[in-house]
């Protein structure tokens, strides 16, 4: 689930999904439906559809490691340093 496997594709990968979530919110903090909407607009011009469940465990997933945090509404990357 976290990783690819053998019956789980790369692009379902909670790591690849949680890596195309950073790239978004690492320019500037977005909100939590701003990110759904670009994530999801990117991969269907891919063909590759997300589901918003699989989209919410990957933040849970970048969350959970500490690499995302919540700021007033707004989802932005941990830099070394933040407490």
């Amino acid at each position: 689930m976290i990783l690819p496997s053998k019956f789980l594709p790369a692009d379902r990968a909670l790591i690849t999904v949680g890596g195309e979530i950073l790239n978004i919110i690492n320019e500037t903090p977005r909100s939590v439906s701003e990110v759904w909407e670009r994530v999801s607009a990117a991969r269907r011009a891919r063909n590759k559809v997300l589901g918003f469940d699989w989209f919410t465990l990957a933040l849970t997933f970048l969350y959970s490691v500490n690499m995302i945090e919540l700021d007033d509404g707004l989802l932005r990357v941990r830099r070394d340093g933040d407490k």
